[in-house]
C-alpha cells in the first residue's frame, strides 16, 4: 500500500468537507476498497455492496462517523477470527448508533480473510462490531431459516497483519476472554477514492 496515496486520500476528505460537499457526492467518488490502519499495520479490504448492500451501507456509516478510530481488537482467537468495533483500550464499551438487517442467507461465505458482522443471538442485532475470519468458518454461514453471520467484504492486502493479530497473546480483561495482552488498536479507517485505486 502506497502511504503517500493514503495520505492524499485523507487530505482529500478534509478538503471536500471544508468545501461543503455533501456525503452523497463524496461517496459517489469513493471506491469499494477500505483501508484499516491498525497498530500492527495496514489492512485493505474490498467490500461487496452487490451481495451485502445494507451491511456495506451500515459499515460505511460507521466509517464516516470515525466510529472505529481508537477501538481495539477485543476478541482474538487464532485459527478462528479477530473481532473489533466495540471497546477502547480501557475496555470501555462504545455504544453503537444503529443496527442492520441480517444478510447472511444466500450471501457470501465466511472464508479466510473475509469480513463479517458480529451480533448477538438476535439475527438483526449486528451494529458496529465486525470480525475478520482467520480461517474458513463455513459453519457461520446463513442457511434457509437459520441466519448466520453476514459477510460483506474480503481482505485484499494485509492478511499478514491479520495473521499477526490472530497470533497475539491473550488474557482475561474485565471478565472478557481472548483479549490481547498488549492492545491492538484501529488508528483509522477510510475508503480509498476511485482515483487512488486506479493509481495503485
Amino acid at each position: 500500500m502506497n502511504k503517500v496515496l493514503i495520505s492524499l486520500a485523507s487530505v482529500a476528505v478534509v478538503v471536500v468537507a471544508g468545501l461543503g460537499i455533501t456525503a452523497s457526492v463524496l461517496n459517489s467518488q469513493m471506491s469499494d476498497q477500505v483501508v484499516i490502519t491498525t497498530s500492527k499495520g495496514v489492512i485493505v479490504a474490498k467490500l461487496d455492496a452487490q451481495k451485502a448492500p445494507k451491511t456495506v451501507e451500515n459499515f460505511q456509516f460507521y466509517v464516516n462517523e470515525s466510529f472505529y478510530d481508537g477501538l481495539i481488537f477485543h476478541r482474538v482467537i487464532k485459527d478462528f477470527m479477530v473481532q473489533v468495533g466495540g471497546f477502547d483500550k480501557e475496555m470501555n464499551r462504545k455504544s453503537p448508533q444503529q443496527t442492520v438487517v441480517n444478510e447472511s442467507i444466500g450471501g457470501l461465505s465466511n472464508l479466510r480473510g473475509t469480513l463479517a458482522m458480529a451480533r448477538t443471538n438476535a439475527p438483526d442485532s449486528a451494529s458496529s462490531q465486525f470480525f475478520i475470519n482467520h480461517k474458513d468458518n463455513l459453519f457461520l454461514d446463513g442457511k434457509e431459516n437459520k441466519p448466520g453471520y453476514a459477510v460483506f467484504g474480503k481482505v485484499v492486502e494485509g492478511m499478514d497483519v491479520v495473521d499477526e493479530i490472530a497470533n497475539a497473546k491473550t488474557t482475561v480483561k474485565k471478565g472478557m476472554r481472548d483479549v490481547p495482552v498488549d492492545s491492538i488498536m484501529i488508528e483509522s479507517v477510510h475508503f480509498l477514492s476511485k482515483l487512488d485505486v486506479l493509481l495503485k
